[in-house]
């Protein structure tokens, strides 16, 4: 397997085979030999002949959580960035574009939530931290609410189930995780590594472990 045997990046290669529990060694986008491995038992385990079929046949295998930045209510031009939008009573809303359009970006019909890494990715927000800043910390004038915090696990949840999306860290992660996690720079974004019952921000990875808990309650 000298070749990357794929259509998938490297990275989308390495994270999807860390989910499924096999080290491909740090998340790089390099054709290594531990990720050549993991890629083999990978294959072996889920009983697939090809890396593509490790994949959902859609192509979505992320999900990438957000917040607005902006104000209650939700308005139609926040709908056109993300997949699901989540009101501060917990509704959600469909996005403009459905999550299918992120499996192809080439056709410039995608939303475009997450710099260089919307190819796969489903962009989930709750609607809310107008206003808000890191530090010194303030939640803004629209603080996330725990009815969002509910609402984002079960819509979450739910998108795992449909595209076979495992809740780890490497597929199901925040804004603020895209970074430290897949090594893909994000302009600083610090969404969302506050939720309610927090003083201030914490550490994103934390927070996500959170969020992947309460989503992993709601997988049924």
């Amino acid at each position: 397997m000298r070749e990357k045997p794929s259509r998938y990046s490297v990275r989308d290669l390495q994270a999807r085979c860390a989910a499924f529990g096999f080290d491909p060694g740090p998340i790089d986008n390099l054709w290594g030999v531990r990720t050549q491995q993991a890629v083999r038992a990978a294959m072996e385990a889920r009983g697939v002949y090809s890396a593509d079929a490790l994949f959902h046949p859609s192509g979505l295998h992320r999900v990438i959580m957000h917040w607005t930045a902006g104000a209650y209510p939700v308005l139609k031009d926040e709908l056109a960035h993300y997949h699901i939008l989540i009101d501060k009573d917990g509704r959600a809303w469909p996005g403009l574009l459905k999550p299918e359009s992120n499996a192809d970006v080439s056709d410039g019909s995608y939303v475009a939530h997450t710099r260089a890494l919307n190819t796969g990715s489903i962009g989930v927000a709750v609607d809310a931290m107008a206003g808000a800043n890191e530090v010194p910390f303030d939640a803004g004038s629209a603080p996330i609410t725990e009815a969002q915090v509910d609402a984002l696990a079960r819509e979450v949840a739910d998108l795992c189930m449909t595209y076979d999306i495992p809740v780890s860290k490497w597929t199901v992660l925040s804004h603020a995780e895209v970074q430290p996690t897949l090594g893909v720079w994000q302009r600083g974004k610090w969404d969302i590594a506050w939720i309610p019952g927090m003083d201030r921000p914490g550490d994103p990875v934390t927070v996500g472990d959170e969020l992947r808990r309460r989503i992993l309650e709601e997988v049924r």
